[in-house]
């Protein structure tokens, strides 16, 4: 059973979880286990040094080895790169569809495109190009804001031999969707309707698309043209509307296209449910809201994590924390297992309250029955920095480390930004350098912030630590 209790301890008193030491067998399936070694060698070596240390090891790599160590650095930028390079040169190994896509998406999280590309066209003399390599690329490009560059990718398919299809003009519509920019969207979609002649799918992206935009009346729009070309609303088609409809705070029409539903073929799903327990939280409706995942229950549909959530952040909303840990405990018994989400809804509602102490036991607790992400430990991170408890920020990191897990930009950003506030100027640039080295640009203010500590001691170095990392930072 999930039990969330109060300590009558201080929080000073003991860290237990994070002081655990791997006992010996663990370190024996380490060794054992190529996947470990290798983020264990890439956690703790230098960039440059990276080659070097994987040689000396010795360790023999797969498919499976290169596309799970990729995944777990997918946030790690070059540093991922030079190990991508050197499974490639591997004997008895060749990079699968699966790596190359994951070190494409990764090179574009950090705007490497020449790279990028120079994979893509490496793929291409392997005739290993397809259309799931171009959407990615479409989907990276529109999320850093690069709508031409993303139209460009599609319209040069052609070119590396791999025609654009329906599949390909739905996953430009949906990239430029997913990043705020329905107009063009449908002005391509105007533009192309006749060439690709439109699923339920693709309707199914704008209606989407203008419902984040959000404009009511051209997903109406988009919804009536759908059923006027014989094109027939799916279950997909229903959920994003009652979204819609939510969303514009119009829960009431929403739930009314739900009991449609009953009418019809299709029935409401999952998706849906968890919408509209969402939004009753959002409005304070917590009654609405617990009466509609009973509904849910009785309807046999099984509740599964996402509903769970929107429960969960209901009774945020009303900071009704013991009802959050009856949830838990009846998610246990049903085998409903909580997942980074569940902990960070938690996590960021006591923050919020003041009630730091619990967000503390409660991380405490949930990263035994479930893996914390990086806005997890960014959360706990900032928050010891603003209770001015630096050396448990620093344990956090360190219980995050012996995890293998990569830190992200914000990760970093607020450590360092703790260190800076406590004057801790070494232990800064060593994060600061750390953090580029992985290829990871660092904010403008976090850099800011540390070079006026620097000029503030009267560092010598740091006009040329200005003229090494200005140039990566973020605007």
């Amino acid at each position: 059973m999930i039990k969330i209790q109060s300590c009558g301890k201080k929080l000073s008193s003991g860290f237990p979880i994070l002081g655990r030491l791997y006992s010996s067998s663990k370190r024996m399936k380490e060794i054992s286990d190529p996947t470990k070694m290798i983020c264990k060698i890439m956690s703790s070596c230098p960039k440059l040094g990276l080659d070097t240390s994987l040689d000396q090891s010795g360790i023999r790599v797969s498919s499976d080895v290169v596309e799970e160590v990729l995944q777990r650095f997918e946030n790690a930028g070059m540093l991922t790169y030079r190990f991508f390079e050197w499974a490639g040169k591997q004997r008895n190994y060749e990079h699968s569809i699966r790596a190359y896509h994951t070190m494409i998406g990764s090179l574009a999280k950090i705007r490497q495109y020449q790279i990028m590309w120079d994979l893509v066209n490496s793929m291409r003399s392997k005739r290993m190009v397809n259309v799931e390599t171009f959407c990615i690329i479409m989907r990276k490009y529109a999320r850093a804001h690069k709508v031409e560059e993303a139209v460009y990718t599609f319209n040069v398919m052609e070119k590396y031999d791999v025609p654009p299809n329906l599949a390909a003009f739905n996953g430009l519509l949906s990239a430029l969707c997913k990043s705020k920019n329905v107009r063009k969207a449908q002005e391509i979609f105007d533009n192309m309707k006749d060439r690709f002649v439109p699923d339920s799918k693709t309707y199914s992206i704008l209606l989407e698309g203008w419902g984040r935009d959000p404009n009511l009346p051209k997903a109406r729009e988009i919804f009536r043209e759908m059923v006027n070309m014989g094109c027939n609303p799916d279950i997909v088609t229903y959920g994003i509307m009652v979204d819609i409809l939510c969303k514009a705070g119009r829960v009431d029409e929403a739930v009314e296209i739900v009991k449609e539903m009953d009418c019809t073929v299709c029935r409401p799903t999952l998706f849906i449910y968890s919408v509209l327990v969402h939004t009753y939280g959002i409005e304070n409706r917590i009654e609405d809201a617990v009466d509609t995942f009973i509904e849910m229950e009785r309807n046999e549909v099984k509740p599964d994590v996402t509903v769970y959530n929107a429960l969960i952040s209901a009774f945020c909303k009303v900071n009704k924390f013991q009802n959050i840990y009856r949830v838990l405990n009846e998610m246990d018994s049903k085998g409903v297992m909580p997942n980074s989400r569940t902990c960070n809804i938690i996590l960021n509602s006591l923050i919020g309250c003041g009630e730091t102490d619990e967000a503390f036991r409660v991380f405490r607790r949930m990263i035994r029955i479930c893996e914390p992400d990086a806005d997890t430990y960014t959360m706990m991170i900032s928050m010891f920095c603003k209770r001015d408890e630096l050396e448990m920020a620093l344990k956090v990191w360190k219980y995050m480390r012996s995890k293998r897990f990569v830190p992200s930009m914000h990760t970093f950003s607020a450590l360092i930004n703790g260190l800076c506030e406590k004057a801790e100027v070494s232990q800064a640039c060593v994060l600061m350098e750390e953090m580029i080295e992985k290829g990871i640009r660092p904010p403008r203010v976090t850099f800011g912030k540390l070079r006026q500590l620097l000029i503030k001691e009267g560092r010598e170095d740091t006009s040329a630590g200005q003229a090494d990392f200005g140039s990566l930072l973020i605007f």
